[in-house]
């Protein structure tokens, strides 16, 4: 009964932090860490991500399918397409080939309180900056900076970077609004998180029991509804409000988990 609800608290934990510059798995990591949440190779903390892709899916249906249905005759919407795989691709690559060592090494609680607190800094010079914004639509950049923001993504390998944080950040430094940079991290989020599933659930599959199957299908459907409150509010927030309060959460996550890895190892 205890790892049911600690699935359920995991899964909300999950899908409201994963749009949101302040890394959900950095945060599922610690909060797993200090509850004594242990998943089977750290595989529950991936595989729950697709309720809050499918949350986002939901969220952003009738545009989807509008840039769908106009691909064969509008090359713009060929083109962002094209502009979603290039950025997804360097993830793809990298994420494959440091799959072992991402897994094994790097999900540690004292890099994930390192990386939020770092990650907080960089957040809040980058809100503060007088960047030029050159795209205020996530479906106007050129294909190069979709590609860059692609590399950008890739620092999100370490966990408590925050694959938002990362692309929104590179977005904006490449010329994008606050509100356009939130916008394709969320698209990019697609194919980047169902990448990640994919071949999470390939390498992990034959070792998952019946009972690993029921801890993820609760954490998948936290995700999904928490993902789906979210989502609907966070692109208005940063228009309005930017990302200091996110800066500020992490920093302070950061140093609460530092501070509890010292007392309680």
């Amino acid at each position: 009964m205890q790892n049911i609800i600690e699935a359920f608290v995991l899964g909300i934990v999950e899908g409201v932090t994963e749009f949101l510059p302040v890394s959900s798995t950095g945060h599922l990591l610690l909060l797993g860490h200090f509850l004594g949440f242990e998943s089977n190779g750290k595989t529950f903390e991936v595989l729950i991500q697709l309720g809050a892709i499918l949350a986002i899916l939901l969220v952003y249906f009738r545009r989807l399918l509008d840039i769908a249905l106009r691909i064969p005759s509008d090359p713009s919407a060929r083109r962002f397409v094209i502009g979603v795989l290039v950025a997804f691709l360097p993830a793809a690559v990298i994420g494959a080939l440091l799959h072992g060592f991402i897994k094994g090494v790097l999900f540690n609680p004292l890099i994930v309180c390192c990386a939020l607190i770092a990650g907080g800094l960089v957040l809040l010079v980058v809100d503060e900056l007088e960047l030029q914004e050159k795209y205020t639509d996530a479906t106007t950049f050129t294909l190069p900076m979709y590609l860059k923001i692609g590399f950008f993504q890739c620092l999100a390998m370490i966990p408590g970077v925050s694959r938002s944080g990362a692309t929104i950040v590179g977005a904006m430094l490449l010329g994008a609004s606050k509100r356009a940079a939130a916008e394709f991290s969320c698209f990019l989020a697609m194919p980047t998180m169902a990448g990640a599933f994919a071949y999470d659930l390939l390498k992990s599959y034959k070792e998952l029991s019946f009972n690993d199957g029921i801890l993820i299908v609760i954490g998948f459907v936290a995700a999904f509804f928490s993902a789906l409150i979210v989502v609907r509010s966070f692109l208005d927030f940063v228009s309005r409000r930017g990302f200091a309060v996110f800066a500020w959460w992490r920093i302070i996550v950061g140093l609460v988990g530092l501070a509890g890895l010292w007392i309680v190892g």
